[in-house]
């Protein structure tokens, strides 16, 4: 049955209509794949190992700067796993290692602005959610998040709303195609589940 998503459970599976967890923004127009995870860990046998990696280069150019650390280095944002990104996020080469970091992250759900087609499709299908909303929504949620890193969040993907768990009159609103929407409220987009479930149907006696 459908259940929601956090950070503290196992990747996702089944349907999934509820993400439920803590923002973290990371800010920025056409953040690429080469960004979210360097060609050098591409190399990886296995993507297990790849969590740690996300956005290894930008963090650890920012950790020698004036800017700060990034928001993936920020104690106050571990354990967070809903991001909030702007503008054609997971453009460039299409590697799907860019949304395997991710997951391994911790992240369960994608908000923002608009997003590159291939990492769309490539997030849906290990059943992560790729949520638009306009530039001002994407400012307001982010600014929501740098004030109150702690604020617990849920997305609603039927419903198409990111809200505050404990102010629900606190809402965004959403936008995602109906397709990878029944994609991810029917749980269609898991395909290794389906074939297991209809395993029974699928055996040749």
């Amino acid at each position: 049955s459908p259940h929601p998503m956090t950070a503290a459970t196992a990747f996702p599976s089944g349907p999934i209509t509820r993400v439920e967890g803590r923002g973290v923004a990371v800010c920025g127009d056409d953040i690429d794949t080469d960004r979210i995870i360097p060609a050098r860990f591409l190399k990886c046998v296995t993507f297990e190992a790849l969590g740690p990696a996300a956005f290894a280069d930008d963090r650890a150019e920012l950790a020698t700067s004036t800017k700060g650390p990034h928001p993936f280095d920020l104690p106050a944002h571990s354990g967070a796993s809903i991001l909030v990104v702007n503008r054609n996020f997971g453009c460039g080469s299409s590697r799907e290692h860019a949304p395997q970091a991710l997951m391994r992250w911790g992240i369960r759900a994608v908000i923002g602005e608009s997003f590159a087609e291939i990492f769309f499709g490539n997030c849906l299908a290990l059943g992560i959610p790729c949520l638009s909303v306009d530039h001002a929504t994407a400012l307001a949620i982010q600014a929501a998040i740098a004030a109150d890193p702690q604020l617990a969040l849920q997305v609603d993907v039927p419903a198409l709303t990111l809200s505050a768990v404990n102010d629900p009159g606190r809402s965004w609103p959403l936008d995602l195609a109906q397709g990878p929407r029944q994609m991810l409220s029917s749980g269609q987009w898991d395909a290794t589940g389906q074939l297991l479930a209809n395993r029974p149907q699928l055996d040749l006696k």
